[in-house]
């Protein structure tokens, strides 16, 4: 055997191993044009909490003491085209309450109530001076109903229903302070909605609370309400202005005008034929 002849084998197993070594560094570097996986993102906070500006947290206290308050109390209603109304409002201790609202209905010629009790829900008819008539009651559905669209005058919203939607703080609605509407006192605050694809749950406008959570004010989509004078203490529970009857409730829209009678022709006599 030649000298070194035995070692070659050696050599070669080395030289093997060192280009296997390479080749697989070159792979795992090859493999490093791969992206990353992106390190998880910090959770971001959530819209509701994104939400929680001082100011919606201050008009979320004032209208969960809202839904609290017991009074009867007059708010002077303001819509265009129309004139000044006073609108009648009772919060009763046992839950119940009572709007009465002068040109609620029938497109402003007939004043209604609106009331809520422990049998129901109800729209009751109330004579005036262009509409006299006996004041009835329709029950429209259960404590927990709503009224259908063509027969919701909308004017309790802002007194009985719409404080709860204030305190929710999964709504989508930005609140900001505003100024004070006219004649009213306590805080203001514009609320606006959030989302576009989404039918905003309340009016968007402004609203004001005392600090003791009575609405002073709130300028929406059918007008504006202002607090006129001091409420007062609220009776035990409210009382429907009339006894229930069974019927339909009356509509919002104005009812069609009465027939125009047309003037029957007066036939003219034919000639007689002479003979």
């Amino acid at each position: 055997m030649r000298p070194g002849a035995a070692s070659r084998p050696a050599i070669r197993s080395g030289l093997l191993g060192v280009l296997t070594t390479a080749a697989a560094a070159m792979v795992t570097g090859c493999g490093s044009d791969a992206p990353a996986s992106d390190p998880t993102p910090a959770p971001s906070p959530s819209a509701t909490e994104a939400d929680q500006t001082p100011a919606r947290s201050q008009l979320a206290g004032l209208a969960a003491a809202a839904q609290d308050r017991h009074l009867s109390a007059f708010y002077t209603l303001s819509a265009a085209d129309r004139e000044d109304r006073t609108v009648a409002f009772t919060a009763a201790p046992d839950g119940s309450w009572r709007v009465d609202i002068p040109g609620g209905a029938l497109g402003g010629t007939a004043d209604v109530s609106v009331a809520r009790t422990a049998d129901g829900l109800f729209q009751c008819a109330l004579p005036s001076v262009t509409r006299q008539v006996a004041p009835t009651c329709v029950r429209v559905g259960d404590p927990d109903g709503r009224f259908a669209a063509g027969t919701d005058p909308l004017v309790q919203h802002p007194l009985v229903s719409w404080a709860r939607v204030l305190t929710d703080r999964r709504a989508a609605l930005s609140v900001t302070a505003a100024q004070p509407l006219p004649g009213s006192r306590g805080t203001c605050f514009a609320v606006e909605s959030t989302s576009a694809s989404l039918r905003a749950p309340l009016d968007v406008g402004i609203y004001c609370y005392a600090q003791d959570g009575t609405l002073t004010g709130a300028k929406v989509a059918f007008g504006t309400l202002i607090l006129a004078g001091e409420p007062v203490a609220a009776p035990p529970t409210v009382t429907l202005p009339g006894p229930v009857v069974a019927g339909e409730p009356l509509g919002m829209a104005s009812p069609p005008p009465p027939p125009t009678p047309t003037a029957t022709p007066t036939g003219t006599p034919s000639p007689t034929p002479s003979a």
